[in-house]
């Protein structure tokens, strides 16, 4: 294990950090068992508690549109068939591996839905559409601290009015950063996971945990989150 100021810079880890991953994700199959780590058959109801967070943010004051979504971290597109071009007329997904992103229209379907198909980084990519969802589900933890708060910076940049971004994300109950040595990945506290929402500007709307996943799995958060309002200038006082 290793403390959240062990992973608190992008340069801890330099390169390898992500190399390291993008080389454990080059084996992995583009099947749905493949980009779940063997974990498959939780899909179902991993997108039954998707499904019942949009319906629940949909029905709120903060409610996004439903034109246009990005899915990152989408591996073969699991999250955009089965949850996101049910709710948004158009999906583009960002994968950094292109054997995964190659394997989306076999996968998905040809249907109108799909999108912009991006092979990339997280770290590095840029978004040039506008969103009204920006879907970050069991990917952000391939990010280190900084570059986290950096991306999900980049997302603000690239919401449409009323836009909201959603996580997705494992999370210990140590308080502790669990360091994944086998793919290069980080499971955050809770604690730590807000933080860095609150550093990179944004406040939840909404935050749920999934329910009905086996038992010795991690928790799993869900946040709806949009950009903090700015902060209100202090009044002149009056001259008498």
């Amino acid at each position: 294990m290793m403390s959240s100021e062990g992973v608190e810079t992008g340069m801890v880890f330099g390169n390898e950090f992500y190399d390291k991953a993008k080389q454990y994700w080059s084996n992995i199959q583009p099947t749905v068992d493949g980009v779940l780590g063997g974990f498959g058959y939780i899909s179902q109801s991993d997108i039954h508690g998707s499904e019942k967070f949009l319906s629940d943010l949909f029905k709120t004051d903060s409610a996004p549109g439903r034109g246009r979504a990005l899915d990152c971290g989408a591996g073969i597109g699991r999250v955009t068939k089965h949850l996101l071009a049910n709710f948004f007329a158009k999906v583009d997904l960002v994968d950094q591996n292109k054997d995964f992103v190659n394997k989306v229209t076999e996968y998905v379907g040809e249907i109108p839905q799909v999108g912009n198909l991006y092979v990339a980084g997280l770290q590095e990519f840029e978004p040039t559409e506008k969103y009204d969802v920006i879907w970050c589900q069991w990917v952000l933890g391939h990010l280190t601290d900084d570059h986290l708060i950096q991306f999900l910076k980049k997302c603000q940049n690239a919401l449409a009015e009323r836009g909201v971004i959603v996580i997705k994300e494992n999370h210990t109950s140590s308080g502790e950063v669990d360091v994944d040595e086998v793919d290069s990945s980080l499971t955050r506290p809770l604690d730590l996971i807000k933080k860095i929402v609150a550093d990179a500007g944004l406040e939840p709307i909404i935050s749920k945990h999934q329910k009905d996943f086996p038992k010795g799995l991690y928790p799993v958060v869900m946040m709806a989150l949009k950009p903090k309002p700015p902060p209100s200038e202090p009044l002149e006082s009056s001259r008498s």
